[in-house]
């Protein structure tokens, strides 16, 4: 399978003219396609065929059903993927749902890859199956001890294997980084497999958190969607200072995407 351009090269999305049912009602527009999305990926996957090609084109085609109600992305970095050391850590900050759909169509054409994810994942009726297939490293969050065991020893058999691994360091999805909460699971994963370490400041907050059902909010076009990729860092002694770089590339980029939010009117 080709990679395709938004894996490779600087992307925004083309200017579009949703439809009246999109400029109304933009979730409305949305969910009944990306539950298609969903309910096709879990057949397949129960049926043991979701493989590298299925999820790449399920990640596609939620970009393409964001940018046809009108949300538009830019992103930035992609062109220094295909020459990566791979495997490695991908360190990124954890906004909304969006980026859990959307980081595979980026990184997935590359190299194999799996994330670290929430128990509630695994058992979401339906998404379930999908992510099940996918091998992920499993963290319940109420004993971060056990949380880093699980990652260390799981992240590090999966690096053995040629497998890259994405890291979410917030215990919580917020817009803004606090530094006391962005912990160093992902750097203390590299040091210990001895793999690079890649940070992705991402800005997701035109899928909002729902009310109800937290993954599954309201879309809001008026927000521009941002992923940038940073340079590779090998990760020397006890990894503060590239902790430290990572926290501040990708802090430093959402700052800045807010303000032209803000500046926006958004």
């Amino acid at each position: 399978m080709s990679i395709p351009p938004i894996a490779r090269i600087p992307y925004t999305s083309p200017a579009v003219s949703p439809s009246p049912l999109a400029r109304r009602a933009p979730s409305l527009a949305f969910y009944p396609g990306m539950l298609r999305i969903i309910f096709q990926a879990a057949r397949l996957a129960k049926r043991g065929r979701y493989n590298k090609a299925e999820w790449i084109q399920s990640s596609l085609r939620t970009v393409a059903l964001l940018e046809r109600v009108g949300v538009r992305l830019e992103i930035k970095g992609t062109e220094q993927l295909a020459s990566l050391q791979y495997p490695c850590v991908f360190i990124a900050n954890h906004m909304s749902t969006l980026e859990t759909f959307v980081l595979p169509s980026l990184l997935r054409p590359h190299a194999p890859l799996t994330f670290v994810v929430k128990r509630s994942l695994v058992t979401y009726p339906v998404f379930k199956h999908v992510m099940r297939s996918r091998d992920p490293i499993v963290v319940d969050r109420e004993n971060p001890r056990a949380d880093l065991k699980t990652v260390l020893e799981g992240g590090e058999q999966r690096l053995k294997n040629g497998i890259s691994v994405v890291v979410f360091p917030q215990s919580t999805r917020s817009v803004r980084i606090d530094a006391q909460q962005f912990n160093s699971i992902g750097i203390k994963l590299a040091r210990r497999a001895g793999v690079p370490v890649v940070p992705i400041a991402l800005k997701s907050d035109a899928w909002g958190a729902g009310r109800l059902i937290k993954d599954f909010g309201p879309i809001d076009p008026k927000k521009t969607v941002h992923f940038h990729f940073g340079t590779p860092m090998q990760v020397h002694g006890n990894g503060k200072s590239e902790h430290q770089a990572v926290l501040a590339f990708i802090q430093e980029r959402i700052e800045t995407w807010l303000k032209q939010d803000a500046a926006q009117g958004s």
